[in-house]
């Protein structure tokens, strides 16, 4: 054999030996394959704990989960319940306060429109702006109740006369019609009523003569409502800035786009208020006016006046115009007025409300009950008056922060393991 054949009769056997280790190798890595896949699991220990997705122990789990659930909500109802009971409380402890600038809110919005005219328009400082549109309110609320204060002097005692009149008419009539009520009925109730009036002489004097003090502090008041009402047409923005500057930075620009929303919900509200207002002050006064009532503008008035009182103002002033209708011009005229006024209403709650005040300042009318409602227990009338702006503001601001919210995405969120 030669040199040649021997080298290579050499390879060979090496490139053999080499097949043969690695198919070794292959089997012998299959064979642990099969011993690892075949391998089964350890045991859990047995003393661990059986976790669940809503309870940190052993025996939160054995607690069913609705009542988990219900005694949840129970603890943070009774937290909120707290929270607005301690609210309600500073709210009355502070109405002296707050009544002057809930005033004043409603007067700045209701002036807004002729600030920003004589700002744009006129090119007025900001200063001069306020103090010409509340010196010139002032003169027109002025020249209406003086007007309103002559008529009643000059008419009061010819309906003084008609009630007389009217008061024995009714005498007459229970005597003589179906409810047939004796003279000796009638005697009791009048007596009854007068010995009323002589037990409470006592508090009806006192209430006299606490006049002084009430006149003082009206006129306090009416004083702090003009001064807070200048300040707040004047830097009304600026004090917004500077009141939501204390709330945390993410916050703050939510927070502040949300309460320009409200503010231009409440100068909404309160213009569309005084036009539903001026027109049932209208129609209702041309019917007293052509059916020959007196006090057909005092009346008027009264009507534009409670319409700042959703539902109810609107009832109470209709019913004072139906009972001096009838005092003045019998049974007939009162009938009439009745039926105007109903149409009024109706027209003014189905059609002049949603055309002009829209979806966006639209309240439902539990919520215009409870409110109303809750600001005669809180701060009587002028609680009463300032009840609805407010919850429209409300609905208006909280509605504007839930669909302005911005959620971070979900990889934002940063789960620690330590």
């Amino acid at each position: 054999m030669s040199r040649f054949d021997t080298v290579r009769a050499g390879l060979r056997r090496a490139y053999l030996r080499r097949l043969e280790a690695a198919k070794a190798e292959r089997e012998a890595a299959a064979l642990i394959a099969e011993l690892e896949e075949a391998e089964l699991p350890p045991p859990p220990a047995p003393d661990q704990e059986i976790s669940h997705a809503t309870t940190t122990s052993r025996d939160d789990a054995e607690v069913p989960r609705g009542l988990r659930i219900a005694a949840a909500w129970s603890w943070r109802l009774l937290i909120l319940i707290a929270a607005l009971a301690v609210l309600l409380w500073l709210i009355g402890r502070l109405r002296t306060v707050l009544i002057p600038l809930s005033i004043a809110l409603l007067l700045s919005a209701l002036l807004a429109p002729v600030m920003g005219v004589l700002r744009r328009r006129v090119k007025l400082p900001p200063s001069l702006a306020a103090f010409l549109v509340l010196i010139g309110g002032l003169a027109t609320v002025a020249g209406v109740l003086t007007l309103v204060v002559s008529e009643f002097v000059d008419g009061f005692p010819a309906l003084s006369d008609k009630a007389s009149a009217g008061v024995k008419q009714i005498q007459v009539w229970l005597t003589t019609g179906p409810l047939h009520l004796s003279g000796r009925q009638l005697d009791a109730t009048f007596q009854a009523a007068t010995t009323w009036l002589s037990d409470n002489r006592g508090s009806l004097t006192d209430s006299a003569l606490s006049t002084a003090t009430a006149t003082i502090e009206f006129l306090a008041l009416t004083l702090l409502i003009l001064f807070v009402t200048f300040f707040f047409m004047r830097d009304g923005k600026r004090i917004w800035y500077f009141v939501t500057g204390i709330v945390p930075t993410p916050a703050r620009d939510p927070i502040r786009r949300a309460g320009e929303a409200a503010w231009q919900t409440l100068v909404a509200y309160v213009r569309a208020t005084v036009l539903v207002a001026f027109i049932d002050a209208l129609g209702i006064g041309l019917l007293l006016f052509f059916l020959d009532v007196d006090f057909w503008f005092p009346l008027a008035t009264l009507v534009f006046l409670g319409a700042f009182v959703p539902i109810v103002g609107a009832t109470v002033s209709g019913a004072v115009a139906v009972l001096i209708a009838l005092v003045d011009r019998g049974v007939i005229t009162a009938v009439v007025i009745l039926i105007g006024v109903i149409a009024v209403q109706q027209l003014e709650g189905h059609v002049l409300q949603p055309l002009i005040m829209g979806r966006a300042v639209s309240v439902h009318p539990l919520a215009v009950i409870v409110a109303i409602a809750t600001g005669v227990v809180l701060a009587g009338i002028i609680g009463a008056l300032v009840a609805v702006p407010l919850v429209a503001v409300l609905n208006t601001g909280i509605r504007h922060l839930v669909q302005h919210r911005h959620e971070p995405p979900p990889d934002a969120v940063v789960v620690s393991a330590d």
